[in-house]
């Protein structure tokens, strides 16, 4: 058996664990290395050590099959796994992973998490039991945080001998007292460890099988698991017995990792908080001079401040340099840690106050960078396919973990001879669309400010890791970005029977530029036409399909066959109008979103569709007093915004609507249904003022407070210059000074007042 002398335990993401290891290393000059880490993915491991590897990156284990199961494991620069790596392949020796294979880690973490359900308060308690083992280490060695104390006893010792005695005994230590209550507590995690340790205990032995001399092969495991690979109690897996683990088929890939996503602060566990502070740290390693790590953080953080307009002179940094190493020796420590550095930042620069140099803490703490492989490294066509667009449409500076802005326009640039050039604009958009039916987070698609120039694009483009695991999830969809998506629509399209959803799948098919798919949709779409009775789907389908129209031939489709369709999708959902308003408050919300998108519909495409009726049907909503008064309301709004009622019939209505014998929430929910459209079109109306006025003066106290609930929602609606333009009205009507009644309308309420307001929300106005 190898000897303790020949393991090294690690701690992942440390630098100095890297350090000590690449002295331990050289010192032993191994022909076998062997390391934790999945035992099927040891070539894929290595291709990490070409030069042009860039990290951050992650090794991904995904299963083959719905739903998915994956597994990540992230390296960064000074990763002592990635440091290992290039030292085997620098020095040629035999380099092999000997952990269980990636197939069988998948099929144990589905078992897992369901068995880990039903156990959760045990587990939970057992887990608080752990943690705070860490939080007395902290305590008893007069540090605020475990991460403080790490950093103190074993970031900043430069030993490898004495680094592995200190990291080996205190995680043999931290093991002998968990052992025994997380085999009660979580026994899941319990048999996967000791699982793990023996099939890595079954490679050891295979490589001395193999020939190796136990002196010559060297060990790297996590710290955790040395104590338990050297424990003459522990019995390898048999061959039987590994043929008779659970599997489930997986595949592996490598991808670029972002030091955001490693991280802590955004829930990896085995990350650190301040990824690019410890890159930092390894480049003062490496470079013989962690002495001055911290002058270096701390000037940054000024530069940063500076830039960000905030006062931080070089005298300031000076003194928070000297301040940090103050606070290093008042602990007996050789260097400041991270926690000295923000303290000394925090009262140099930021005056005790954090907020002033939070975000430049955050910033040199985590970093932006974001890892790049070689061309060609990436495993699954799908990624393959990815980054070949990118590049294509030049699209690669926007790889980059700042938000970034992306404008387009889709109409042909015939200023240039290449057509692909001319229309790149096009294709980008093409291919951003196709991400955002496969949910992959790289673009979101932003309102234009030029809401008619349906040439116009504006994206916003952020890259995140979350957006290369969600890529690499697609590939179980198809071996492009285009198949993918085509696939998934497809999919889409065969599993519904809402019409809505079909028109918006035909509306992502053009936009996705899925010739065959948008054909095929069509036909389903006039399939279940005739058998939908829903407004508010027919609404959908015919906004969906109208604003598709209003591309013309912009993405070069042809989509005159879908003008006869939308004129009977709009004509049937005109038909229903009437009795769709029969409803009650809670339908009324969905039938008011049908009747603006029709409305949009009939003003943009007034040549095509039977205008005439669905004006004949809002008179029918608008004046009749069997059907939802809010709906009502609404519907005389748009016919006042077309100017098709005269004064008489508006004030006719007005009256009716707000005489005395209206129950309160009926006239005030009328009221808020009028007031939902062209509010400039109320308020130049004084008559209608007056009414509402009169109407409220001359409830009794229980009206009122019914009515005050509508009214309340309604004027939230209005801006600030509209609620100055109603001041104006009632002060005349009211003949009181302007000033005055705006003090008295435009105030803060009082916390009573406010009080009473919000007790209002528990009256049920149910009609």
């Amino acid at each position: 058996m190898v000897e303790s002398k020949n393991f090294f335990g690690v701690r992942h993401l440390s630098a100095t664990t890297s350090y000590n290891l690449l002295q331990f290393l050289e010192a032993k000059k191994p022909k076998c290395i062997l390391m934790e880490g999945p035992s099927d993915a040891t070539d894929l491991l290595l291709e990490l050590a070409n030069k042009n590897v860039i990290p951050p990156v992650a090794l991904m284990a995904y299963t083959t099959e719905l739903p998915i199961q994956s597994v990540l494991y992230p390296f960064a620069l000074y990763s002592p796994e990635y440091q290992a790596t290039l030292w085997a392949k620098k020095n040629k020796s035999n380099f092999r992973l000997i952990d269980l294979p990636t197939e069988v880690s998948l099929a144990l973490k589905t078992q897992s998490d369901a068995e880990l359900a039903e156990q959760q308060e045990a587990l939970v308690n057992y887990r608080l039991f752990h943690n705070d083992l860490y939080d007395q280490l902290a305590t008893l060695n007069w540090e605020t945080d475990y991460e403080s104390y790490w950093e103190r006893k074993f970031e900043h010792c430069l030993d490898s001998q004495s680094y592995q005695e200190r990291i080996c005994y205190q995680s043999q230590q931290i093991r002998d007292m968990v052992i025994d209550t997380e085999r009660e507590a979580d026994p899941v995690s319990f048999a996967h460890n000791y699982l793990r340790e023996a099939y890595m205990k079954r490679q050891i032995e295979q490589a001395l099988l193999e020939g190796f001399a136990a002196e010559d092969i060297v060990v790297i495991v996590g710290a955790y698991h040395v104590s338990g690979l050297l424990d003459q109690n522990l019995t390898a897996l048999t061959e039987k017995e590994c043929e008779q683990l659970p599997k489930q088929n997986a595949l592996a890939t490598l991808m670029p990792y972002s030091y955001y996503r490693l991280s802590s602060r955004t829930g990896y566990g085995a990350g650190n908080k301040a990824p690019y502070y410890f890159e930092l740290m390894w480049q003062h390693l490496v470079n013989n001079n962690v002495s001055d790590l911290a002058a270096n953080y701390l000037s940054r953080i000024g530069k940063e401040l500076r830039e960000k307009g905030f006062n931080a002179s070089t005298a300031s940094t000076i003194e928070a340099v000297k301040l940090a190493q103050a606070l290093s020796h008042l602990k007996g420590g050789q260097y400041p840690v991270l926690k000295d550095l923000h303290d000394a930042a925090l009262t140099c620069f930021g005056e005790g106050q954090w907020s002033k140099i939070a975000e430049a803490i955050n910033h040199i703490d985590i970093g932006t960078n974001i890892g790049s492989l070689p061309k060609g490294m990436s495993k699954t066509p799908i990624q393959k396919d990815f980054y070949e667009q990118i590049n294509t449409l030049k699209l690669d500076e926007y790889v980059s973990a700042v938000d970034q802005v992306l404008t387009l326009d889709l109409r042909e640039n015939i200023r240039v001879k290449s057509q692909e050039i001319a229309f790149r604009d096009l294709n980008r958009s093409t291919f951003l669309h196709q991400l955002t039916v496969l949910e992959i987070p790289f673009a979101i698609e932003k309102n234009t400010y030029q809401q008619n120039a349906t040439w116009s694009e504006q994206w916003n483009l952020r890259w995140t890791t979350e957006a290369e695991i969600a890529i690499i999830e697609n590939s179980l969809l198809g071996e492009t970005i285009a198949i993918a998506t085509a696939f998934k629509l497809k999919e889409q399209l065969d599993h519904t029977s809402k019409i809505g959803m079909v028109a918006n799948i035909i509306r992502q098919a053009y936009n996705c530029n899925l010739t065959h798919l948008f054909e095929t949709a069509i036909i389903r779409l006039q399939a279940i036409l005739v058998e939908t009775e829903e407004i508010t789907d027919l609404a959908q389908a015919t906004f969906e399909l109208a604003k598709l129209v209003q591309f013309g031939d912009l993405r070069q489709f042809d989509l005159l066959p879908l003008k006869p369709i939308l004129r009977q999708l709009f004509l049937r959902a005109s038909l229903l109008l009437v009795d769709s308003c029969n409803c009650d408050q809670k339908a009324a919300d969905e039938v008011t979103r049908a009747i603006d998108q029709l409305n949009f519909v009939a003003q943009e495409f007034y040549e095509d569709v039977d205008i005439n009726l669905w004006i004949e049907q809002l008179h029918k909503v608008a004046t009749r007093d069997d059907l939802n008064y809010g709906l009502s309301g609404l519907c005389l709004s748009i016919l006042l915004e077309r100017n098709l009622l005269t004064e008489v019939q508006c004030t006719q209505e007005v009256n009716r609507r707000l005489s005395h014998g209206v129950p309160a929430d009926l006239a005030a929910a009328w009221f808020e249904g009028i007031a939902r459209r062209n509010k400039y079109a109320l308020l130049s109306r004084v008559m209608l003022w007056e009414q509402l006025n009169d109407y409220v003066a001359n409830l009794d106290e229980q009206q009122y407070m019914h009515a005050l609930v509508f009214l309340r929602r309604t004027f939230s609606g209005f801006d600030q210059a509209q609620k100055n333009s109603i001041v104006e009205l009632l002060s005349s009507i009211w003949g009181t000074d302007i000033e005055v009644t705006s003090e008295e309308l435009l105030s803060e309420l009082s916390e009573e007042q406010t009080q009473t307001l919000d007790d209002l929300n528990d009256f049920d106005f149910d009609f």
